[in-house]
């Protein structure tokens, strides 16, 4: 085990101080969020879904995030649906987005849960 120091904000402590007992688990999700970040291992649909079907390690599923196009694209729909001008394809769209959203997250919590 290894002890290091880091200071913080005053905000980001008091935040911290709510989850003494998690602190490594924040930590490491916040490394291997960076990591995937900096390897550009952003993923589209179809990726995520094969990902998903892939029977992937607890470690692949942690580091899955959508592209940025991805994210645009759902951002765009969020935004035409609030306005009223989302078309029924958009919707169709919206909710298959929402659902693999949905599917990554629930993966996510069960391979933490399992890491």
């Amino acid at each position: 085990m290894m002890q290091i120091t880091v200071e913080v904000s005053e905000e980001l402590g008091q935040q911290l101080q709510q989850f003494p007992d998690r602190l490594q688990e924040i930590v490491e999700r916040g490394l291997q969020e960076l990591l995937s970040e900096q390897s550009g291992n952003f993923l589209d649909e179809k990726e995520i879904i094969a990902l998903l079907a892939s029977q992937p390690t607890p470690e692949q599923i942690l580091a899955i995030l959508p592209s940025p196009e991805f994210q645009t694209r759902v951002s765009n729909l969020l935004a035409q649906s609030k306005t009223g001008t989302l078309s029924a394809k958009g919707e169709a769209e919206l909710e298959r987005y929402l659902t693999i959203e949905h599917l990554v997250r629930m993966a996510k919590a069960h391979a933490l849960l399992n890491n």
